[in-house]
């Protein structure tokens, strides 16, 4: 998650002040032959692509998926996430807030606007997941207040928000069910009421899922709406396709044509790589290239032994040399020489599937098997992995044959309970690489699985040495602009430090 500028917050003061100043100013400016407002349409390819787009840039990107430990970062300089170290969150989120209203302003009326309400519900259910999640309590119930003259927004607790949140979704689910097909979408899901109804449910699952610490809290209900929305159907199924965004020559994968120092010397870890072995799990050969001293040796790019991950945790100037001795695998080229190596896929019918798969572990339901649903799961991953340019998989192209075959030895489906669940979280957390690899950072702080190599003597955590931080820093800002309601929300969650290593209410 990026820094956040620290004076967005002066930003939002002076931008509210003019609005609210700004009326004569309009009257003498309007041009009478150019429309003075935007489509509820442009308002909502807005809202999306400021959801699913990825925002910043490549090291950004690779540092994403240093800190849940699937990359190491070889080259240039030593990457704090690598080594345990992050910083501070952003509310800069929140500014989409604003887009949302114009939005549901100018539905009004138009026969799209159910469908433009289940949007705005779902984008602010989203929108305060991702924020509360990094960081803990936040601005929720006076977010979005500052034309009212509110600027300094009380932190509503996490209870609050996620009861919030799970609403928004319900409400969602009710306005996508009386939706009509809407312009301005630009997921591939084209505009269809049906298909987001289905991802809104999937995410409702996920939601719940991450409370599953808190499954005796009586407001949110957890396993009880859980149940019901998997009883009541309505979830993506094989043919509901990806939520999220398709890349393109115009709208290229973040990592294409970055031949520079940092993106082209990422090497994969030795945790996501052993983890493929062990299952013999061809998207080894689609996420990483052979080792080049493997190669020297003999080997060929189709062995699964010419592929080294690196103990990610060990020291920098170590595996430095050690990736200048080739002993690593990169990342597969695919990455940096395709516009469109693969979608961003925000929500999946896989990740679904092991969502529920769990679920059934846990009791929390008692439809289905917990091994059709993991089963299902891996195959929707794979399937979405074979989808790609197969010129990239070292001769170890995956088939629907491969995929047939694939439950056996360590793949198959466990005995025991704790073995399950292990197996259904590994899976969730291959299927997010270089995907949504902060939903793995959340997962592990939830599950403390797979377990993330450590090195004290390496570790970038000043305060816990031999742990993983648990949470982003407020924003700056914050302190100089809504001291008072911060310092509250500090002093209620974490004894009033606001440090990387306090738990938020979630986790305890």
């Amino acid at each position: 998650m990026k820094k956040i500028n620290k004076y967005i917050s002066v930003a939002f003061i002076l931008i509210f002040s003019l609005l609210a100043g700004c009326d004569k100013f309009d009257e003498i400016n309007t041009d009478p032959d150019t429309t003075t407002q935007v489509s509820p349409s442009m308002e909502c390819t807005n809202i999306v692509l400021r959801m699913f787009k990825y925002g910043s840039d490549a090291m950004a990107y690779i540092s994403g998926n240093a800190l849940p430990k699937y990359v190491g970062y070889a080259i240039m300089a030593q990457n704090d996430a690598q080594y345990n170290k992050i910083g501070s969150g952003d509310f800069g989120a929140l500014t989409i807030l604003p887009n949302i209203d114009k939005m549901l302003e100018y539905a009004q009326g138009n026969v799209m606007e159910d469908s433009y309400k289940g949007v705005a519900s779902f984008a602010k259910a989203y929108t305060f997941f991702k924020l509360t999640m990094a960081m803990g309590d936040i601005p929720y119930s006076e977010a979005n207040k500052g034309l009212e003259g509110l600027y300094r927004p009380k932190y509503d607790t996490q209870e609050e928000i996620f009861k919030g949140i799970l609403d928004e979704l319900k409400a969602a689910d009710a306005y996508f069910a009386k939706g009509i097909t809407f312009t301005g979408d630009p997921t591939p899901y084209n505009g269809d009421p049906a298909k987001w109804r289905k991802a809104t449910n999937a995410f409702a699952l996920k939601v719940l899922m991450t409370l599953s610490k808190k499954e005796g809290v009586a407001s949110l209900n957890v396993k009880t709406r859980f149940a019901e929305i998997v009883t009541a159907g309505n979830l993506m199924e094989k043919s509901t396709g990806f939520l999220g965004l398709n890349y393109s020559t115009l709208n290229k994968h973040p990592l294409n044509s970055t031949n520079d120092m940092f993106t082209t010397k990422t090497v994969i870890s030795s945790l996501l790589m052993d983890n493929l072995k062990s299952l013999n799990d061809y998207r080894l050969y689609y996420y990483a290239e052979p080792a080049g001293a493997q190669i020297a040796a003999g080997k060929t790019p189709s062995d699964m032994e010419a592929y080294v991950g690196v103990d990610v945790s060990m020291d920098y100037s170590t595996m430095n040399a050690d990736y200048n001795a080739n002993k690593y695998s990169l990342l597969n080229k695919r990455y940096v020489t395709e516009d469109a190596c693969e979608p961003r896929m925000m929500l999946t019918y896989g990740e679904q599937q092991f969502i529920i798969a769990e679920a059934r572990v846990r009791g929390w339901i008692v439809t289905g098997t917990a091994q059709t649903y993991y089963e299902d799961g891996v195959k929707s991953a794979l399937a979405d992995i074979m989808a790609t340019k197969a010129s990239y998989a070292h001769g170890k192209a995956i088939d629907q044959a491969y995929i047939n075959g694939y439950f056996t030895g360590e793949a198959a489906f466990k005995a025991t309970q704790d073995e399950q669940l292990k197996q259904i979280w590994m899976q969730r957390y291959i299927l997010n690489f270089m995907q949504d690899a902060e939903s793995s950072y959340f997962e592990y702080r939830r599950n403390t699985y797979p377990v993330f190599p450590i090195n004290p003597a390496t570790s970038l955590n000043e305060n816990n040495k031999n742990g993983i931080p648990m949470r982003y820093l407020y924003p700056g800002s914050e302190t100089n602009y809504n001291r008072e309601n911060l310092t509250e929300a500090l002093n209620r969650q974490y004894e009033g430090y606001d440090e990387i290593n306090k738990l938020m209410w979630l986790l305890k």
